[in-house]
């Protein structure tokens, strides 16, 4: 006949015992978890074994493979279901298997590599101002903001309230466009600005000369920008051979993104324009110098951090993993 485990206890975990014992919401426990834990083993749930595995590894690593090296019949990518439907399993299963090992293909990204022959040069030469900017000199990120639209919508919109999101429609009318030549100051922060309604050489160089007339004469100015032809135009380089305090240091090609002035730009966008209502280009362009001038007024800079070594790190391991796959 079996007989249960002597239980033993001291004054402390009788007491212990006895104060368990009078909880209301005491769950039935077990003689031996005492005797193996302790008054401790009886404060925690034992442990379970869980649900059996019904996903082996073969499953898993079908697919892994499936989501890196195929494509559904009519799709560009996989999704949940599609994956469920082709692997035999559930969505929910395959969300798990996805996000164990990191796999979105639902998502991309854009990127570019630039094909310049002077890419390293230029590069080393623009972070160095940007890191090591020179003594008794100005550093300007220039650039044109072209086709800026004065955009209005077809209907008034709905403010918005509490439990609701403001509205506008999706279609508007065109009332005209502009132009924006910002030049960033990659120390200080501010922006001088300038708005037409064409971006031609001839705007070029008279926003030149009014860069010429705003920063003080015993300044150097480095000057950054993009190949746009307008920039090299033969009037524009008669121009800066008769300052010869400007200095130009253009950017590789197809490497916008090591121009500060762009991420003015998509501040710009974001904060002033995107969701803007203007029923003229006058009043477009109040608004941006509105912008300007309050950023002007407590003006951030941009802080680069990135050394031109590093990116060219990151460069070479892009090129090698492309010359790879088109090999």
């Amino acid at each position: 006949m079996r007989t249960a485990a002597p239980v033993r206890l001291n004054p402390e975990q009788k007491t212990a015992l006895q104060r368990i014992a009078r909880r209301r919401s005491l769950p039935s426990r077990w003689r031996n978890r005492f005797l193996e834990g302790g008054i401790a083993a009886l404060e925690k749930d034992a442990p379970r074994p869980g649900r059996t595995r019904t996903i082996t590894d073969g499953r898993v690593k079908q697919v892994v493979e499936m989501t890196l090296h195929q494509k559904p019949a009519n799709a560009t990518h996989w999704s949940t279901r599609t994956m469920a439907t082709a692997a035999g399993i559930s969505e929910a299963s395959v969300r798990r298997i996805w996000r164990a090992h990191g796999l979105k293909p639902h998502l991309t990204r854009t990127f570019k590599l630039s094909r310049d022959p002077e890419f390293t040069e230029k590069l080393e030469d623009i972070v160095g101002l940007y890191l090591n900017p020179p003594e008794h000199a100005i550093v300007l990120c220039a650039d044109e903001k072209s086709q800026i639209q004065a955009l209005d919508r077809t209907q008034p919109g709905l403010p918005m309230k509490k439990g609701r999101c403001g509205t506008m429609t999706h279609d508007y009318k065109r009332n005209g466009t502009a132009t924006l030549f910002a030049a960033l100051n990659a120390l200080e922060g501010q922006v001088i600005s300038m708005c037409d309604d064409r971006h031609r050489h001839q705007e070029w160089l008279k926003f030149l000369r009014g860069i010429d007339y705003v920063v003080p004469t015993d300044k150097q100015v480095h000057l950054i920008a993009d190949n746009y032809a307008t920039h090299k135009h033969p009037k524009v380089q008669r121009w800066l051979a008769r300052h010869p305090r400007f200095h130009m240091h253009f950017t590789p090609t197809g490497c916008s993104w090591l121009n500060m002035v762009e991420r003015f730009f998509r501040d710009l966008t974001e904060n002033q324009l995107r969701r803007g209502v203007f029923h003229s280009v006058e009043e477009l362009i109040a608004a941006i110098d509105q912008y300007i001038d309050r950023h002007n007024e407590s003006p951030k800079p941009f802080i680069w951090t990135a050394k031109a070594a590093d990116i060219l790190e990151k460069v070479k391991r892009a090129r090698a993993v492309l010359n790879l796959q088109s090999a």
